[in-house]
């Protein structure tokens, strides 16, 4: 183990190394900052719906919380995943589904649903959360090439 290094117990079969450098220890996905960012563009979300009209109901409303929820699940799904790159693959996932959301915002905007401030504030947070998730997903690749060099 290298100097100034622990074990962490993450998850109930994995066990990684943490580092002062690496920031505060993640127990759950409700600790990462990726997730935390996305359930606010979620929270968002659902509050920009609720000015659209009734009859996106079931159309652009639908899909707008199909995708805002799919980012959420897709980073716990994948941090509760056993390998690296399984979590890798979700967290790509997630990143599909944030500029998925990107897409309908500019669809309510095209269509007078939201303002063009409320717009900018919902566009600025989902490129927050890709960006985040970029990092995210950066850092996982490099713990899994640190355990691949770690191992005999």
């Amino acid at each position: 183990m290298k100097q100034g290094m622990t074990k962490l117990e993450i998850r109930e079969s994995k066990s990684v190394e943490a580092s002062p450098l690496r920031g505060p220890r993640v127990k759950g996905f409700t600790d990462l900052q990726v997730w935390r960012l996305a359930r606010e563009l979620r929270k968002l979300s659902y509050c920009l719906m609720c000015g659209f009209p009734s009859e996106e109901r079931y159309v652009l409303s639908s899909q707008l919380r199909r995708a805002a929820i799919s980012i959420t699940a897709n980073i716990a799904e994948g941090f509760g995943r056993y390998s690296y790159q399984e979590n890798i693959q979700f967290c790509r996932q997630a990143r599909g589904s944030a500029f998925e959301v990107r897409d309908h915002l500019t669809t309510a905007l095209d269509a007078s649903y939201i303002t063009p401030e409320m717009y900018e504030k919902a566009d600025a947070l989902t490129q927050r959360v890709v960006q985040t998730l970029n990092g995210y997903i950066r850092s996982t690749k490099t713990l899994q090439a640190e355990r691949k060099q770690a191992s005999p």
